[in-house]
This record gives C-alpha cells, structure tokens and sequence, in this order.
C-alpha cells in the first residue's frame, strides 16, 4: 500500500440489498448496514465498530482469517466465532480494532436483518504540479491526449495544476486500456519515474470514472481551471482612456487562452507578414510557451503544442487553412492530440476570412482573434470564440495588433513586461500610427534604452526578415530582430542594422525603378492620384513586395506634395490602395465592386484608408477605372493618415 493512498476514507454507493433481504419499500430505515468493500479498498475505506462482509482465506487452531479486500484481512478468534467455517465461506464481521501494528481484529456476528452498501476506494488524489521521481501517486484529471507508441501507450492526464504523461504498458506497439478515449475522466495510479529529463507516471492502473463521479470530477475540474485561469491583474504600459474597453477583451481572451492551456489542447497563431504582426506574435508566443512550460511536466510540451506561422494576406486564406486542418488532423491521428485552438493575429475580422473560418467550423475548432483591419463582425463573429478589435469601441487601425497583444502577453504572463516594454512602439511606427498614446509609447520605449531611430531600424528590419522568412516562422530570427526572447543584446543590434540596411537598400533601387513611370492626375475633390504598374516596371520576386513598394511611393509623394493623396500600385490580378488625407472606405468599394462588378471576382480589403484587392487578370481595367470613379467622389478628410506598412 502506497502511501498515497493509506488513511483514505470510502464512498458508500447505491444499497444493493442481499438476496435473503427484506426488500419490502421502507424497510430499510432501521436496518443495520453491512458494508461490500470493493476490491481495491484498503484499511483507510473500513471504520472501526461498522460491519462488513467477510470471506474466509485461512483456518488456524485459535480463529479463522478473513479478507474485506485485496489489501484489508484480519483474525476473528477463536472465542468471537459462533460457528464453524471453511476457507471460501462468506460471513459477516464487525471490526473491532486496528492495533498500533497494523493487525487487524474482528467478531463474527449474525444479524436478523440488514441491508448492504458497497464502498469503493476513494485514493488520495495528488496533484500534478509537484511531483517528485518515486512518489506512489493516483492523479484525477482528464485524458486530453492518447498517443500509440512503438512500446506503451502514452496518455497526457491534466488536472487543475499541470499536465503529466502517464506511460501504460500492454505489449509493444499494442494500445493499453483501449476504452479510454481523449477527454474521458480518469484515476491513474503508478509511480513517478525521470524519463528524458521529464516526470512520467509509470501505470499501474488506470479507471474511467462511472458517470455520476465523471460528473462530479469535470465539475471541479472545471471549477479549478477556472480559477487558474485568471489573467495577472495587471495595468495597460500606458495611460489610455480608448485602450480601456478593449483591456478588457483582453482580459476575457487572455483567461480562454490560459485555459486553452490548462486544458491540454495545441495552439496555432497565424499573423500578418508584417512588422506589425511579428510584434503581435512574439510577445504572445512567448507568453503562451512560458506558461505551457509551467503546466506541462514535459519540458519540450511547447513545440508539441504551439505553432506560429505568418499569413501573406491581410486575411486568412484558403490555401493557408487547408495547411492547418491538414497539420491538426494529423496531429489528432499520428499524436492523439486535441485539435488546436486558432489565434488569429493582425488577421482575421474581415468577410474575407469567412469561407477559411467555415472550413474549420466543420470540426469544432475555436478560433480567436485580435486585428485592427475594418472588421464585419456579422460575418465573423458568429465564427468566432472570441474577438478583439478597436472598431468594435469606436476606434479605428491607429491601436495596432502589436499594441493590443503586447498587453495580451503581459495578462498570460505578468513576468515579461520589462522585456515588452519597447515593443508597442516598435508596432506603431511600423505602422506609422498617429494614435494619442504614440509619444507615450515612444517615452517608454526610449526609457528602455531604445531611440526612435532604433525603434524605426527594428521594424524595418522585422519586414525584410517577414518578406525572405515567406511563409516560415523563423522563430529565433525575428525574436534576436525584436529583442524578444534574445539572449544576446550586441547580436540583435549587428542583425537589426544589417537587416535594416539591406532593407533601406532595396527600397531605394525600387524606387529609383519605378519613379519615371508613375502616372499622375489631380481628382475634382483635389486629391493627388497615382498610379504605377507594377508589373511592368517594378523589380519582382525581390524586396520590397508590391504592398510595400506601392507604400514606399505613396510617402514619398506625401512629403513632396503636402497635399490629400491616393496611390494605386497594381499588377496583373492584384492592385493596392493607398491614401492620406482621403476617406476611401476600402471594405465598402469591395463590395460595390462585387455588385457592379461581379464577373470580375474581387476579394480583399483592409483599413479604411488602406488595403489589397485581388480580381480576376482579364477585368483589371475596368476594376481600377471603378476604383478611380469612387476614389474621384471620397470624402476630403486630412484629419485621417494612414500611411501603413502594407504587404500583400
């Protein structure tokens, strides 16, 4: 007997009366009670002076020996017997002492009349968190993984402090315990044992719960994982009276991703290509690994179970779907893992992202995002498990993703605010926003020993390595580019000055190619027009791509003009919008176009004053003359700026 499970006190079930019962209704009330102990009760399930049925395993000259249980026998003597007995003879016996050395005592006895109860062992329950190589456990959780190996089948089994693999052995390569399937409440009982430099239950036994105790059993597993999951109660890095209302979405999307955690199941982030959304994900990735760290025993249960991966599209695509479902229902066959929750970051609010989020909706994969694009919640909220965005508080793309989600790590996990602190500022001017809190943003990242010209070479730096990376992660790069997870300072400033560099680079030869072939008009509302054919006259399949050339140009023109401005970069099928000082409404002329237009195929969309459209290669004329046409009527508005790093 471990010593776990010493000392524990039973549960009396349903009565079950014996057949020689009086099983008139009612007739129960002032019968004794004879307890059944099951057979995996110990000592700590009995209590003295209760009666209990007996089965003789020995015959000595002053007694007979009877067993409870497996692991509960003791001696009725001699001079408390009225009767005689056989080994295999069933009787009842009251339980008179438990001496100092564990010797167990009993008088047979005889009653007229009683009913009886069964008493199933109740272990000590341990905690996950804690564990120690040696200790005799039984864990109470959830299956949340079952994985076939060559040799045992390993279960992951999470309760309310952490997540342990649990290794049960039939034969090799055979499934142990195959009625137990992922999400089924379970008791485990083994030892702890090192293995890899990770804890591993070895399995002695493993139950499901009966449903009424399953029942019991979610209800505080759920109940803990609730409490756990609260976000660190922690302020905004700045002052910001429009922040407030969104903190608090954070706040609620930062306890579902907690508890995602908790729970065992694998996240996927998919974020923009951009400088913007590189500064959305890293704080989050870390954040999340760090805490998935804290719960899971295994130390490598990160890079099972969070996956980071930008999209080029400003929206979620098919393409980049069909990879997901692939990667998680393969990773539910080959792993016997959950199917992942979805983050989608800088990505994700618009009607575009709609047919990708349907796919999912198939198999019940939760889908959360944060994104500062012109959002159609009707479209996507449906879909969505939850949704952060400032349109939603009437505020617009000037509170970047990298700003919200820098707040986002800090509620997972407190402890990296210091290492955060230059990040929202970074995020801003890579997206050149004119937000009020930008000087602030700005203070506290010179307070952490960056100037805004560091904070403008890390952005840039984040795009070149975005564009090259394509649709890797890059983990290790971007986070040295940042300063985020990078373990040596005088790497990151070489890597940010020569990616930076290059970056500058590239965009002066682009520049220079496509300068003279620019074509210029003035609209009726006196806003500047112009338009290049990228295609044609911009370097290709090179930095910067069509969205960051098109906004390169745009504020080059900005500055010389002083003047509203609009800019068209487009190429065979594809043509990206620009403007300053102009209320274009993107989202809305795409789907004007789609009305007037609909052989045409437009998709897309964006900010309000900037974004990508894709249509079909044969109507691009008549799409750009439509767009001009709306362009020529749009509302003069110099109070908007909206000069954004844009990659399509």
């Amino acid at each position: 007997m471990s010593e776990n499970t010493a000392g524990d006190s039973g549960t009396r079930g349903d009565s079950s009366p014996e057949p020689d019962a009086d099983g008139a209704e009612g007739a129960t009330d002032g019968r004794p009670v004879v307890y059944d102990l099951a057979p995996d009760c110990t000592l700590g399930d009995a209590a003295v002076d209760e009666l209990y049925h007996a089965e003789v395993n020995g015959v000595v000259d002053y007694g007979v020996f009877v067993d409870l249980s497996d692991a509960v026998s003791g001696l009725v003597h001699e001079s408390n017997l009225d009767d005689d007995y056989a080994v295999g003879d069933r009787l009842i016996v009251r339980l008179t002492e438990v001496k100092e050395n564990g010797d167990v005592a009993f008088d047979d006895v005889d009653p007229d009349d009683y009913r009886t109860e069964t008493v199933a062992h109740e272990p000590t329950v341990s905690r996950v968190r804690g564990l120690a190589p040696g200790d005799e456990v039984t864990v109470e959780g959830e299956v949340v993984q079952a994985k076939q190996t060559g040799g045992p089948t390993i279960f992951a089994v999470a309760d309310a402090s952490g997540v342990v693999s649990c290794a049960a052995f039939e034969s090799a390569g055979v499934r142990a315990y195959p009625e137990v399937e992922v999400g089924d409440m379970i008791h485990v009982s083994g030892t702890i044992e090192s293995r890899e430099n990770a804890l591993q239950l070895e399995v002695d036994s493993l139950k499901r719960l009966p449903d009424e105790r399953a029942a019991e059993a979610r209800e505080r597993f759920e109940a803990a994982l609730d409490e756990r999951a609260e976000p660190a109660d922690v302020d905004p890095l700045v002052e910001w009276e429009a922040f407030e209302p969104i903190h608090e979405d954070l706040r609620d999307l930062a306890r579902l991703i907690r508890r995602t955690v908790l729970a065992g199941r694998p996240i996927r982030v998919r974020h923009h290509a951009d400088g913007d959304g590189m500064c959305a994900a890293i704080p989050v990735q870390l954040a999340v690994e760090n805490f998935v760290e804290a719960v899971h025993e295994d130390p490598d249960a990160s890079r099972h179970l969070f996956k980071r991966l930008p999209s080029k599209a400003p929206y979620y695509e098919m393409e980049d779907v069909t990879r997901d479902l692939n990667f998680a229902l393969e990773g539910r066959a080959r792993h016997g893992q959950k199917l992942p929750f979805l983050l989608m970051l800088d990505n994700g609010s618009t009607e575009e992202d709609v047919p990708a989020y349907e796919n999912l909706a198939h198999y019940d994969i939760p889908i959360a995002a944060v994104d500062h694009h012109h959002p159609d919640p009707e479209a996507v909220d449906p879909l969505l498990d939850a949704h952060v965005n400032p349109y939603l508080h009437g505020e617009d793309y000037r509170i970047t993703t990298g700003m919200m989600c820098v707040e986002l790590a800090r509620l997972i996990d407190p402890s990296l605010t210091e290492e955060l602190e230059h990040v929202p500022a970074v995020a801003g001017l890579s997206d050149r926003s004119k937000a009020e809190a930008m000087d602030d943003y700005v203070a506290l990242a010179e307070d952490a020993g960056y100037d805004e010209s560091d904070l403008l070479d890390i952005g840039e730096a984040l795009d070149y390595a975005a564009h090259w990376l394509r649709y890797s992660e890059g983990k290790t790069l971007v986070n040295d580019a940042l300063n985020v997870g990078c373990d040596d300072e005088s790497r990151h400033e070489e890597l940010v000055e020569f990616l930076s560099e290059r970056a500058e680079r590239d965009v002066e030869r682009q520049l220079d190619a496509v300068d003279d072939h620019v074509d210029h008009e003035r609209l009726a509302s006196g806003a500047h027009l112009y338009r290049i054919d990228l295609d044609e006259y911009a370097h290709r399949f090179t930095y910067p791509a069509p969205g960051k050339t098109t906004g390169e140009l745009h504020d080059a023109r900005v500055k010389e003009t002083g003047d509203p401005v609009i800019t068209i970069g487009y190429g065979p099928d594809f043509c990206v919008l620009r403007s300053d000082g102009v209320r274009l409404d993107i989202p809305n002329m795409v789907t004007e176009l789609n009305e007037e237009l609909p052989e045409a195929g437009v998709s897309g969309g964006g900010h309000l004053v900037v974004g990508s459209i894709k249509f079909v290669k044969g109507r691009r004329g008549e799409v750009i003359e439509a767009l001009v046409e709306k362009m020529a009527s749009a509302e003069i508005d110099e109070a908007l700026s909206s000069t954004i790093a844009l990659d399509d």
